[in-house]
């Protein structure tokens, strides 16, 4: 399957509202990846013996006809394709998709299977080869570069089609086609690794079959059912797993069947101009390597996925005059007809939210949401089409992928995949956070209005990245936290300047703030307008380094006076202003308010989520989300320690592109953590609830949350970036061992209190031990490939500080617990300070 291309600097994907890219969250690098690598195995493809045959003894009188971009013949049980002179040598784009599948599989209807570019031409000896274009480099033919290019980069032969008869003038070529779709490849049907993942065997041929064929004037549509072997698996195994038992239909039956719709697609004549990537607007790329004469070194060329936004012939100096006009091609998204009907304008709302983003850029009714028609002609697997696809899931997530054009970035369509169970996620979300201040999201189902509202957020979002957006998860730093709680402010802009960003509901108002629901909402932002004008604003240029010249200038000019049009990436990186989940330009201070929230939250939860014959498994899941969300504001606190701002520049800006942290706010978030979670937060801790909903544990959810979070900042990947920092950045900069002292000193606050120690501050206290015990001694650094050429290291080496620091503060913690533990008069705090000093002594001389 082509996937999405991303600048290694800029790695994208998380959960929750996903751009799908298009499932693969360790995304291919840019590059080194070439379309369609490793062809067709299996394909065959030898040419049958035997001449062509003259045409009516082929297409005869009981052929039934349809034209397209393939006319396509069925004569009795056989099916022909005829293709045109025209057609060779055109890019066709192959996208299978799947129309119907068994259950259990994690797979539904609309779903992608995989993506090709192919091409016909004539073959020696009355053949048709297809070939699979993968595209890595180019030139203009022109050159006399483009001669090596060719000689360098041959595309594979996947299939070879005897011609069967000549059209008229021998300008037309008739082959059949009836085995080929019928057959089990990996064009227009399951790769190795999907049949793997489902248990899948060989392909039963006597229960595989074309069901239709359609042509349309740029697509034809081929829909396919195929049926495989499957052995039953392990019992007990999960359904759709690699290595495990297989779909339920294969244990219950020996088979599983499938429906694939494949569309093959005509690429346009002439690619639409591409757009120059731009690493401060996140917009999808893709890439490959131009050739020319004049070169002295080669242009890795990448460029921005967007749609093909172009005035009229007659609108032209309209635009050019700062007119708003209509695009050539209007953005068009159907609903599919399997939506429930309240939620079907919701969904098209969210579309339709766009246009105020478009205007932006010059266009007005840019992207329309409509209704699938009653229109027998019509196809929801056409890929003339883009759909939102509504799948009777229990998955609760929705995804925005897209089909482009891999010469250009031009999209072409997209197929939005809805989960049912979104709504669960949603309402999960919106009870939690806002219930203190929003009394209609205090119960379990939500009102039809509101409702409707949340998922005409999640469409925004979902069809944000069908329009080439990116994840813009340091949108959300640029609002003062304050500004949160300003109800005329926040109500006017928003709590994030992007929907784009994993920003969801404004959890620091206040109930005594009287904000409405238009300021806890995300919206169309003004990061989202600003990215939109710069994608498809209409230039004129088709010299790709004249519109990047061009557009460098427009960014510089208007980024540098709002900040809210800063693109933070997808935050996966150290720049604690560029995460999920959180609020504001300060997370101590927002996190704070959010944990005053969930404590009114915590407090009426046993009332809001009761539902007759309920047996408290709503408060059981509701209490998991109000520890899930203030684990969340420990995550987002805890990133700003050892983090490292990353500010993407051109030459013309000034300024550092990375630079640390500054030391007081992360002193200011390690002081939050010890106060919040790791002094033993005992509010969660409430009785009536947990009597009702969960047995005693060996480890509780507070206290997981505690180790997991006392894990992760003394991590030694976070303690040796602190190190670097202070080489690097010098004076002034927050060190690794003043982290371990002041996360230390409160820790192991008792020790000069003499206060007897708790069970679950004495926990605690052992995994701080522990933890800096590994770090004395640390295994070797571990390196994952997360895709060819790019790779991550974890761990830290011995020859580092850290290792010194861990056991400095090691000889000092042993020397004050033993002496602790001598005065102690509480019986279990003695064993536990002693149990401390056994283990330090054994760490630090195991002989």
């Amino acid at each position: 399957m082509k996937k999405q291309l991303l600048i290694l600097a800029l790695m994208a994907t998380t959960a929750g509202f996903a751009q799908r890219d298009t499932t693969n969250p360790a995304p291919a690098p840019v590059g080194g990846v070439p379309r369609g690598a490793g062809a067709f195995p299996g394909l065959g493809g030898a040419a049958a013996a035997g001449k062509p045959r003259p045409y009516k003894e082929v297409i005869t009188d009981k052929a039934v006809t349809k034209k397209g971009l393939f006319t396509v013949h069925k004569v009795e049980d056989k099916y022909y394709f005829e293709i045109g002179d025209t057609l060779l040598s055109r890019e066709i784009l192959t996208v299978t998709r799947f129309s119907k599948v068994p259950g259990g599989g994690g797979q539904y209807g609309g779903e992608q299977v995989n993506e090709q570019s192919i091409r016909f031409e004539r073959g020696p000896s009355n053949n048709l080869f297809v070939r699979v274009v993968a595209l890595i480099s180019t030139a203009d033919s022109t050159t006399r570069i483009a001669k090596a290019v060719a000689n360098s980069y041959l595309d594979p032969i996947a299939v070879a089609f005897p011609i069967a008869a000549y059209g008229k003038d021998s300008a037309s070529y008739v082959f059949e086609v009836t085995d080929f779709f019928k057959s089990d490849n990996q064009l227009i049907a399951l790769d190795a690794g999907a049949k793997r993942q489902f248990g899948l065997q060989a392909l039963a041929s006597d229960r595989s079959y074309i069901q239709s064929i359609n042509t349309f004037p740029i697509n034809t549509e081929i829909r396919t059912v195929k049926t495989y072997s499957a052995s039953a698996g392990a019992p007990g195994g999960f359904p759709g797993t690699p290595g495990s038992s297989s779909l339920p239909a294969g244990r219950a039956a020996g088979a599983v069947t499938v429906e694939l719709n494949t569309s093959m697609l005509l690429l346009p004549k002439l690619p639409m101009y591409r757009r120059l990537f731009d690493s401060r607007v996140g917009f999808f790329a893709d890439r490959f390597t131009v050739y020319s004469d004049d070169q002295q070194k080669v242009d890795n060329q990448t460029f921005a996925v967007r749609w093909r936004l172009e005035p009229k012939a007659e609108d032209l100096q309209k635009y050019f005059r700062g007119e708003l006009v209509e695009p050539a091609k209007q953005i068009i998204y159907y609903i599919d007809p399997a939506t429930p009907k309240q939620w079907v304008k919701p969904l098209i709302d969210g579309i339709n939210d766009w246009n105020v983003a478009f205007e932006k850029a010059g266009w007005k009714n840019a992207i329309v949401g409509k209704e699938w028609p009653n229109d027998p002609n019509m196809s929801l697997e056409d890929a003339r089409y883009s759909v939102i696809r509504y799948f009777a899931s229990d998955i609760e997530n929705a995804y925005g992928p897209q089909v482009h054009d891999p010469r250009s970035g031009e999209i072409l369509e997209s197929h939005i995949g809805w989960y049912h169970n979104v709504m669960k996620l949603v309402h999960d979300w919106y009870m939690v956070q806002t219930a203190a201040v929003d009394p209609k999201a205090r119960k379990m189902k939500f009102d039809d209005e509101l409702m409707g509202q949340l998922i005409r957020f999640v469409s925004s979002h979902e069809v944000g990245h069908t329009l080439g957006l990116r994840h813009n998860m340091g949108s959300s730093s640029k609002t003062p936290v304050e500004n949160l709680r300003n109800k005329a402010w926040v109500e006017a802009n928003g709590h994030t300047a992007s929907i784009m960003d994993y920003a969801r509901f404004n959890y620091v108002a206040q109930p005594e703030d009287n904000i409405s629901e238009k300021g806890l909402f995300p919206r169309i932002g003004d990061y989202d307008k600003w990215a939109i004008e710069w994608g498809y604003r209409f230039l004129g240029e088709n010299d790709v380094e004249k519109d990047m010249k061009i557009n460098n200038q427009w960014i510089i000019k208007n980024i540098g006076g709002n900040p809210r049009l800063w693109f933070g990436g997808e935050g996966r990186g150290n720049d604690p202003r560029a995460q999920t989940e959180d609020l504001g330009d300060n997370a101590v201070k927002a996190s704070d308010y959010g944990i005053k929230n969930l404590k009114r939250v915590l407090a009426n939860l046993p009332e809001w989520t009761k539902e007759e014959g309920d047996h408290y498994e709503n408060l059981s899941d509701m209490y998991g989300q109000v520890i899930g969300q203030f684990g969340r504001y420990m995550g987002h606190v805890s990133r700003n320690v050892g983090g490292i701002y990353e500010t993407f520049k051109s030459i013309e800006e000034p300024g550092d592109v990375y630079e640390p942290t500054p030391k007081a706010i992360q002193k200011d978030a390690v002081s939050f953590i010890n106060k919040q979670l790791f002094a033993t937060p005992t509010w969660l801790l409430d009785k009536n609830i947990l009597n009702k909903i969960a047995q005693p544990a060996t480890t509780e959810r507070i206290q997981t949350l505690q180790v997991s979070t006392l894990r992760s900042l003394l991590d030694g990947t976070r303690l040796g970036r602190l190190t670097t920092s202070a080489n690097r950045f010098g004076a002034g900069t927050y060190t690794a061992d003043e982290l371990v002292t002041d996360v230390q000193s409160e820790v192991f606050s008792e020790l000069a209190s003499r206060k007897p120690i708790d069970n679950y501050r004495r926990n605690l206290q052992k995994e701080f031990v522990e933890q800096l015990i590994t770090l004395g001694n640390p295994p070797p650094p571990v390196t994952q490939q997360l895709a060819p050429g790019i790779s991550i290291t974890t761990g830290i080496s011995k020859t580092t500080d850290v290792t010194s620091i861990a056991k400095g503060h090691l000889r000092s913690l042993q020397s004050e617990a033993s002496a602790a533990a001598a005065a102690s008069t509480d019986k279990m705090t003695k064993y536990h300070l002693q149990d401390i000093a056994d283990r330090i002594k054994k760490a630090l001389d195991p002989k």
